[in-house]
């Protein structure tokens, strides 16, 4: 066998003491450094065989010399490797981060009954199946997490980053990383932005002295313009004919009684909406709530006349799918509210308004976790 007689290494093997073996190891492992590739299939078999009777007994210099120089080994026997991989994290980490004989079973193995630094040196390794990274995320180790999140050769799962994403609003080093992750989705994206600002929002508000509708407009126009644009909707004809009329200044409020009075509710409600700044779907049931108080609100801060105002609120009753009871009693008690309400009071709310509810939704959700009050 190439210099090494086999049947002289077999009677080392059988020796007892821990020098004898450490020799042995170490003489077998230096083999396999210098001129292991020239071996036969039997005799790398030997070899092997050789080094799992002895292996437990030799020194951890030894062990470690062997991980390393197997690490890259692709037929190494799988038991061996598996030895290696949980012997003491200097032995086990050549073979946890680069092995590849090693199986996501005996990965998961590994996580489940060894040492945090075992879990690290998996976290690490160059390749992580969605499996064994949720074994890992299992774990609530955070070290771990982080560095599984920083590999970008781990491959995460929907339900698995989806629970980190939630994780991260108690543990900020998180939170870059999972922004980087090539699996994070539109979703997720805008839940986390979100989320972010709202967490921020509270920071800015408890610690100086700030108009929180301004924080409000700052931190909700900068989350969206991180969130994946393909989120947003398609514009509609009716809306982008509005945008056009915005854009020369022509959305009045005659054109608005015009849209009305002619039945054509999506355009009115598109223009509304470019004149409010309001989103299309909450004017739509501003002007369908019964009462109106909504849309007497918003027209007094769009600064549409009392006598236009009383004419929309008319026509959008004769456009409601179920006609009011009481058109008349609607009309007196929607105008008085319009005649009492100050302009900057509407604006106040119609600001308010503005928000997105998703944003809106972060908010209450995090003063939920943390016992404020909305």
């Amino acid at each position: 066998m190439s210099g090494i007689d086999a049947q002289n290494l077999m009677e080392l093997a059988r020796r007892k003491t821990t020098e004898g073996r450490t020799s042995l190891a170490a003489t077998v492992a230096d083999f396999f450094g210098e001129g292991g590739d020239v071996l036969s299939d039997r005799e790398r078999s030997l070899m092997f065989d050789i080094l799992h009777k002895v292996i437990v007994d030799v020194e951890m210099s030894v062990r470690t010399g062997l991980s390393e120089r197997l690490a890259d080994a692709e037929d190494a026997p799988r038991a061996l490797i598996k030895l290696l991989a949980n012997d003491a994290i200097e032995v086990a980490y050549p073979v946890l981060t680069r092995s590849k004989v090693l199986r996501d079973e005996d990965l998961i193995e590994v996580i489940s009954h060894r040492t945090l630094e075992h879990q690290l040196a998996v976290a690490n390794r160059f390749s992580v199946s969605e499996t064994v990274s949720s074994a890992l995320v299992e774990t609530g180790e955070r070290s771990v997490i982080e560095r599984l999140l920083h590999n970008k050769n781990a491959r995460i799962s929907q339900n698995t980053l989806e629970y980190l994403v939630d994780e991260s609003k108690r543990y900020d080093t998180f939170r870059e990383p999972i922004l980087r992750r090539s699996e994070l989705g539109p979703d997720l994206a805008k839940r986390m932005f979100l989320w972010v600002s709202a967490a921020l929002r509270e920071f800015i508000l408890e610690h100086f002295t700030f108009d929180p509708s301004t924080i409000d407009e700052l931190l909700e126009k900068t989350a969206f313009e991180q969130i994946d644009p393909a989120t947003a909707g398609e514009p509609t004809g009716s809306a982008k004919l509005a945008e056009g009329l915005a854009d020369t200044g022509k959305v009045t409020p005659e054109l608005l009684v015009k849209a009305m009075g002619q039945g054509e509710i999506s355009l009115f409600v598109a223009m509304f909406s470019q004149m409010s700044g309001l989103r299309r779907n909450l004017v739509m049931r501003l002007l369908f709530e019964s009462g109106g108080e909504g849309l007497a609100i918003a027209s007094v801060a769009a600064g549409i006349d009392r006598d236009t105002f009383s004419t929309l609120f008319t026509l959008s009753r004769k456009a409601r799918p179920q006609g009011a009871t009481d058109v008349d009693a609607e009309i007196r008690n929607v105008l008085a509210l319009y005649d009492s309400t100050p302009a900057e009071d509407a604006t106040r709310v119609l600001r308010k308004w503005h928000r997105n509810p998703d944003y809106l939704k972060a908010i209450r959700d995090l003063k939920a976790e943390t016992g404020g009050h909305a």
